[in-house]
């Protein structure tokens, strides 16, 4: 009668080191995959935001928020002027985070925040609104739109989605904070964690996050949605004073060593 033979030790050894070389080969690839699987969630999800500015517009005679939020400015700066009445069309939490930002900065590490949420007043996400969308509302107390809320010249604004070239106007971004008024001359992010915020100065910074290896998704003004290169996001028409072809765009004379290092590998637009 056979007795069986048992595994000796070194071909116990070999069999580890091969699925030890197996898992290195296939961990980086399964990372990927998860990468993009996120990516396709965010585009999902953003295609439901997508829909619902879109009812918010035709409920309110074709136009975007003012700005305010029950008749006061109050509070505003924390973007409650959007958050607060988009609430009733977005009951469902998870549509507030990208799938690659789902936890807060709080004691996290700043190289990281390319992957965190912003967290305000109860509510957390990580996507934000272009401010340049407003449909700017006048001060009470001048009578001046450039004394409403958000940033100057009020002139500036889109104030609705129906107009020329929508499909170039974001709406709707990845964002590490709720809302932000890029303009053409600021300057990109020195590290992948961005500066500390300086609100109306250099809120590109905002949205130049890099959610999904070099790119991040956004809606725009047609209703539609695509990924965005992060030097792209230069390119955009953010509000009706922007210039498309600013110093930070090909057109404009940028160099690929003109940009911070962290940025230099992505593709120029």
């Amino acid at each position: 009668m056979n007795k069986r033979r048992a595994f000796t030790l070194i071909e116990l050894l070999v069999v580890i080191a091969i699925i030890a070389v197996l898992m290195a080969i296939l961990m980086p690839a399964l990372s990927r995959v998860k990468k993009q699987a996120r990516a396709t969630a965010c585009i999902a999800s953003l295609k439901q935001w997508a829909l619902m500015f879109s009812l918010y517009c035709q409920d309110n005679d074709g136009y975007f928020f003012t700005g305010e939020f029950g008749g006061t400015r109050n509070g505003q700066g924390s973007g409650a002027f959007w958050r607060n009445v988009m609430r009733p069309y977005s009951k469902n939490i998870k549509m507030w985070l990208c799938p690659q930002a789902t936890k807060t900065r709080g004691g996290i590490p700043r190289g990281d925040w390319s992957y965190t949420a912003w967290e305000n007043g109860g509510d957390v996400g990580s996507y934000g609104l272009n401010g340049w969308i407003l449909n700017i509302a006048a001060s009470k107390q001048s009578g001046n739109r450039n004394d409403g809320w958000g940033r100057t010249p009020a002139d500036w604004h889109w104030l609705t989605p129906n107009v020329r070239n929508a499909n170039q106007i974001p709406v709707f971004t990845g964002s590490w904070w709720v809302d932000s008024w890029p303009r053409e001359n600021d300057q990109p992010p020195p590290t992948e964690a961005g500066p500390a915020d300086t609100p109306n100065s250099n809120e590109m910074n905002r949205v130049c996050v890099d959610r999904h290896d070099g790119f991040l998704n956004s809606v725009f003004c047609d209703w539609s949605v695509r990924k965005l290169g992060l030097k792209e996001l230069w390119t955009l028409k953010w509000s009706k004073g922007y210039d498309v072809e600013g110093r930070w765009t090909k057109a404009g004379g940028v160099q690929p060593s003109d940009w911070p290092v962290w940025m230099q590998r992505y593709k120029d637009y």
